[in-house]
């Protein structure tokens, strides 16, 4: 048959080799479940998936790593670094990957911009008050400490004035460097490799008085021993202050939207919804296509308005799920924000099931997750809690080999 293929006409001949290659190539995969790092490179995770993948698999469903880089919390040649090496890791074992941008919830490493009040410490400027929330309209008013709690509490530096003009400058120009670094590689992939880049995400559950909340009275706790600390937490459903002291007000001021009277919970979803606005124009200025970008916005209170502020015309966006991992249909703020979202896709990009660890239940909960309408992809937080459990990595395997 070989003698004769040049005899043939050559449409015929096109036909045939197009067929050939579309019977005996892996197809790229239209789903992704990546295993998010929360501490070190991943390098235990990409090792895993590379070994798992089987040559010739042609499943949906592919497994993968997402890595958080929080540009403003480590100078800028240690961050670089950090992203080259996980994006050569990536093309080096075939692993896709989901690169996080967080200027919000770790910026130790600018106090130029937070420091107002310890005269002692680098960065100390009475101006940083701007760039730091506060408990009322006045930034006589600017907080020194707040506190976080991702299974047990902690004291954390004064959350950003999302709004404040020298933030903000410094978020773009960290952008300006990250994002040409992963853009530059991804264009050097071939084009049956396009899909290691999952995406780029942007915000890290975007929100105000939440993940870094105040006290009240908190700044005279500064200089008390933690172990005195207040440990009543949020209570995330009482809009908008959720049960500890109001902030908000810092970045609601400077953005126009109240200048006094009481803060509403529209108010910071609309800060909020800003915030992402702006770093996802600059993304797709930056060239990354909508299909690429995601957002991340979590919701408290079933139903409420911060759902909505994920959503823009630049990115796809992205929701945190744990009540309703097992089925994100069920989740009322982001079916309701889905309807209004034109965007190609959306993902689960903070994902955790909260039922039994069993392969059945687990298999059943992300596979649930993915056939949700332009579902791209979920990502399990994290890594280190599931990789030791042999039922969960085994429903993992059950989805990404397609059995």
């Amino acid at each position: 048959m070989l003698d004769n293929l040049e005899k043939l006409p050559a449409t015929l001949l096109i036909l045939l080799i197009l067929c050939f290659f579309s019977h005996n190539s892996v197809a790229e995969p239209k789903q992704f479940i990546i295993f998010n790092i929360s501490s070190g490179n991943g390098t235990d995770a990409f090792d895993y998936i590379h070994q798992q993948r089987q040559d010739g698999q042609d499943s949906p469903v592919a497994a993968g790593v997402g890595l958080i880089f929080s540009y403003l919390a480590k100078a800028r040649p240690e961050i670089e670094a950090d992203l080259k090496l996980f994006l050569d890791r990536s093309s080096e074992m075939n692993v896709p990957i989901v690169v996080q941008l967080d200027g919000e919830n770790w910026w130790g490493g600018r106090p130029d911009l937070w420091n107002w009040w310890d005269t002692n410490r680098p960065g100390y400027s009475d101006h940083n008050r701007t760039n730091v929330e506060w408990t009322s309209w006045s930034q006589a008013d600017a907080i020194k400490i707040a506190w976080r709690n991702w299974g047990s509490q902690i004291r954390v530096l004064p959350p950003p004035n999302l709004m404040s003009r020298a933030y903000r400058g410094a978020v773009h120009e960290e952008m300006r460097v990250l994002i040409p670094l992963v853009l530059n590689w991804w264009k050097k992939l071939p084009a049956n490799r396009k899909h290691l880049l999952v995406g780029i995400k942007l915000g890290w559950e975007s929100s105000i008085g939440v993940n870094a909340w105040h006290y009240p009275h908190g700044n005279e706790m500064l200089d008390h021993p933690a172990s005195s600390d207040p440990t009543g937490g949020l209570a995330a459903s009482e809009l908008p202050a959720r049960g500890v002291a109001q902030i908000g007000y810092a970045a609601v001021k400077t953005a126009g939207i109240r200048t006094d009277g009481k803060i509403q919970e529209a108010d910071l979803a609309e800060v909020v919804r800003r915030h992402l606005f702006d770093l996802c124009r600059l993304a797709g200025e930056l060239g990354v296509p909508r299909d690429r970008l995601f957002t991340h916005i979590a919701g408290w209170k079933s139903g409420e308005m911060l759902y909505h502020s994920g959503t823009n015309a630049f990115s796809c966006p992205g929701w945190s799920f744990y009540q309703h991992a097992a089925d994100p249909s069920k989740d009322a703020g982001v079916q309701a924000a889905l309807k209004r979202s034109d965007a190609p896709y959306w993902a689960a990009v903070e994902w955790l099931y909260q039922g039994p660890r069993k392969l059945d239940p687990w298999r059943d909960a992300m596979a649930n997750t993915l056939a949700q309408p332009n579902c791209r992809y979920l990502c399990i937080y994290n890594w280190e809690a599931v990789r030791a459990d042999k039922e969960i990595m085994s429903a993992v395997q059950s989805l990404t080999r397609g059995r």
